[in-house]
């Protein structure tokens, strides 16, 4: 008798430190969840872009402790936003907050004792009052202004591109004479940080103040830097206007002394073109009877490496346009894995209009990519205005209906 009442004794307390230690593993385990880095590289807030580089471990991105938090906290102006994981609502969302309407830079917060802030190239009231008496073709050429800062953090080899605003910009909507402006910031020549602000509806004079941060990058090779502005507007039915463009080569402008503001007009998209792109062999025939453009995308050679882990999958997008709006679109197959591709895909498109004085043709060549989405490699512009190749091409077929005609042509960046 005295053996299974042992026995019990010993089961039950063999159950009660199972159930202790499950207890314990689970606690452990959610105290642990809750402390994970989380799954991004990138934070992207309504006022800014905090870009962190792959070397940069979890604990430098997001696992500062207290003090330094709140030493970053100080050193930062009131006007910018950071992600407060502990204030989103029930559903997980962020509370929305109503964005500032004011089109001057906001200043007004920054700290002297951690900024030293200097003006370059400024409009003054002389140059505002040329502004306003010129001519109306003269106004029709300017593109607006676009409003920035630079700035270089030591402490945490950060570079921060600040961008505040753009002023007097074109109106691309004809009907309600106005704009959706939004900017895609590019740093060259590598071409490895890519970020946007957000579309901002119906405004000329859009007041942006995002702030983007650049984690990793020394000081050393901020003089080797380009920065790309690429203002555009955008359109939901068709593919958005490219309003200019900004190139600010960053040789010989110093950031130690704190923080720089600038001011640089837009100018018009310059489409440069680059041999590494690649070439497309593309052949059209214009049927007059019918009103058809036969397309025909036969080859495409010498097709730059789109990453590091190989040779691209490249594919063509074809996309029809008639004064400007897109009527039809199609593509050819995916390639994989060359650099050298044989596509030999038609396709017939019913032309809307007499004639071909409206229309234009687009090709996009793209890397297909399941994991992200597809790069562009390169592009392809045919039409009566365009330049080079793609002008003499249209000229052709227009000229000499039901010919097919084939020819070779160098890829623009993408």
């Amino acid at each position: 008798d005295e053996i299974p009442t042992v026995v019990g004794i010993f089961s039950a307390f063999g159950l009660v430190f199972s159930v202790s230690l499950f207890a314990w593993i689970c606690c452990q385990r959610k105290s642990s969840k809750s402390n994970k880095t989380p799954p991004y590289k990138f934070v992207h807030v309504l006022k800014g872009v905090d870009i962190y580089p792959e070397n940069l471990n979890s604990k430098k991105k997001f696992g500062a402790d207290e003090k330094s938090e709140a030493k970053n906290k100080s050193m930062m102006p009131k006007n910018s936003l950071h992600l407060d994981l502990e204030k989103r609502d029930l559903n997980g969302n962020f509370p929305k907050t109503t964005p500032k309407n004011q089109s001057s830079p906001d200043l007004e917060n920054l700290s002297p004792k951690h900024f030293v802030e200097r003006k370059k190239d400024s409009v003054s009231p002389d140059s505002l009052k040329s502004i306003t008496s010129l001519s109306s073709e003269d106004k029709q050429d300017k593109l607006g202004t676009l409003f920035f800062s630079l700035e270089y953090n030591f402490e945490k080899k950060a570079f921060v591109v600040n961008i505040k605003e753009a002023r007097g910009l074109p109106a691309m909507d004809e009907q309600s004479m106005t704009s959706d402006p939004y900017i895609k910031m590019t740093i060259l020549p590598e071409k490895k940080h890519k970020v946007k602000t957000r579309v901002l509806r119906k405004t000329l004079d859009p007041a942006f103040d995002e702030t983007f941060t650049f984690y990793g990058i020394p000081y050393s090779q901020i003089q080797d830097l380009t920065l790309h502005f690429m203002i555009l507007s955008f359109d939901r039915f068709s593919r958005d206007d490219v309003i200019g463009e900004v190139l600010i080569p960053l040789a010989g402008i110093e950031l130690s002394e704190g923080r720089l503001l600038m001011d640089r007009e837009i100018i018009k998209r310059n489409v440069r073109k680059s041999s590494g792109r690649g070439e497309l062999l593309i052949s059209l025939c214009y049927q007059s009877t019918t009103n058809t453009l036969t397309v025909v995308v036969l080859k495409a050679r010498h097709l730059p490496k789109s990453d590091v882990s190989g040779l691209s999958d490249p594919y063509v997008k074809v996309n029809l346009y008639h004064a400007k709006k897109r009527i039809s679109k199609k593509k050819t197959h995916v390639k994989k894995c060359t650099p050298n591709a044989v596509f030999n895909e038609l396709f017939v498109f019913d032309i809307p209009c007499e004639g071909l004085d409206d229309i234009s043709i687009e090709f996009l060549v793209l890397d297909s990519d399941r994991g992200s989405r597809n790069e562009v490699i390169g592009r392809l512009t045919l039409g009566s205005s365009a330049e080079g190749t793609g002008g003499e091409h249209w000229k052709e077929i227009c000229e000499y209906p039901r010919r097919q005609i084939a020819k070779w042509h160098m890829l623009c960046d993408g």
